[in-house]
């Protein structure tokens, strides 16, 4: 069965449709930028023109970067504030001709997949994905279960959001080796661990594709630490499955 899905996020807007019987997109992804600003409108139209690219005329999953209760935008934080309080599933339905579509968290969305079909495939115990982006989001799991909506990447670090010290773009804006980003990754990781005591620990985002460069500097932490196997297609297959009801 295919479904589609789009990974709503801070820099790119992007989505295919997925294999849900494999876990896979079943076309390449199409992207486009995020728009600046990023108000509903201007977001949504891009979410459009990603959907349009393939003629897709059927159900619709979405992830949005913040969070998601009854399809409705909480918070915003990487993304136009407007989007606070934004009835998304109904937006984006209308935009999109009445096609049903569901809404998720976009960290949320990558965790389902990669619990599924990925790196978190037949772990039972505290699993946590973080997706370095340009953000931190998080998917918390315990026995299978997700708890949505956690939004680790808020955690203080050093006086400051742990996403503006320790996310991929911050690496990017400050120019930073991965020796030094490593550093920061580590102290974020440890301060999660001490919090949550996870087994696992799945990293996802871009940044994931580059995971040998610095995950083998980071050290101190118990919890077992490895990329994210659908790397960053994982929120449009976690977009699709909830679309499915598989989420």
């Amino acid at each position: 069965m295919q479904i589609f899905g789009v990974d709503i996020g801070g820099s790119g807007i992007k989505g295919a449709p997925v294999d849900l019987d494999r876990g896979d997109l079943a076309a390449e992804r199409h992207k486009v930028l995020t728009p600046h600003p990023a108000t509903p409108d201007a977001v949504v139209g891009g979410v459009r023109e990603v959907v349009g690219h393939f003629g897709w005329t059927g159900a619709v999953g979405a992830t949005f970067p913040g969070v998601i209760t009854d399809g409705t935008a909480r918070t915003a934080a990487n993304v136009d504030k407007s989007w606070i309080g934004t009835d998304i599933q109904a937006l984006v339905s209308d935009r999109l001709g009445g096609v049903p579509v569901t809404v998720l968290n976009d960290a949320d969305a990558a965790g389902v997949a990669e619990m599924h079909f990925g790196a978190g495939l037949g772990r039972t115990g505290t699993v946590i994905l973080l997706t370095f982006g340009t953000g931190i989001g998080s998917a918390l799991f315990t026995g299978g279960r997700l708890v949505p909506n956690t939004e680790l990447g808020h955690l203080e670090l050093n006086g400051h959001d742990a996403e503006k010290r320790a996310s991929s773009k911050a690496r990017e804006d400050e120019d930073l080796s991965w020796e030094h980003w490593a550093r920061r990754v580590q102290k974020y990781l440890a301060h999660v661990e001490m919090l949550f005591s996870p087994e696992l620990f799945i990293i996802g985002g871009g940044v994931s594709r580059k995971a040998h460069k610095f995950l083998p500097l980071i050290e101190g932490v118990r919890a077992e630490i490895v990329p994210a196997q659908l790397q960053n297609n994982a929120g449009i297959v976690g977009a699709a499955m909830a679309a499915a009801g598989e989420a």
